[in-house]
């Protein structure tokens, strides 16, 4: 029988090391617990943890950071759309749409394999932590 497909983009292990990698750059810069999600091209959650002490809701924000990049196609924090437009897509997507920072886009090249967001800080320090995680996972897969 042959192998079944399945989409491009990340695998669990480079979800895993993702995770592990922003969790890691949290606690070494000092931040608040984070929660941390990477997803797939199709939206749907890889691996989600939340550090010890995170606040549950952290682990909800953290995926829709994700997706909230994934759908436009650009870092969650630099979205700038009027109140209105952003009432209209949270109802459309059930509040699932957080544009703050925190949520990026994981790429090889030009290509959109995922993307990672992280919660529980300030929306800087969530960015911080995910970018610092994609750009060493870039760094690695290019050497």
């Amino acid at each position: 029988m042959a192998d079944k497909p399945r989409l491009p983009g990340l695998t669990l292990a480079d979800a895993d090391e993702l995770v592990r990698t922003a969790l890691a750059v949290g606690a070494e810069r000092g931040f608040p617990p984070l929660a941390v999600a990477v997803i797939d091209v199709a939206g749907e959650v890889i691996v989600l943890r939340r550090s010890d002490g995170g606040m549950p809701i952290t682990s909800r924000v953290a995926v829709a950071k994700a997706r909230t990049a994934l759908r436009m196609l650009q870092p969650s924090g630099e979205i700038s759309l009027p109140g209105e437009i952003v009432e209209s897509i949270q109802h459309l997507y059930s509040g699932d749409f957080v544009p703050r920072a925190g949520g990026v886009l994981v790429t090889e090249g030009d290509v959109i394999v995922g993307a990672a967001g992280a919660s529980g800080a300030h929306g800087s320090e969530d960015e911080e932590a995910v970018r610092t995680a994609v750009a060493r996972w870039q760094e690695k897969r290019q050497a």
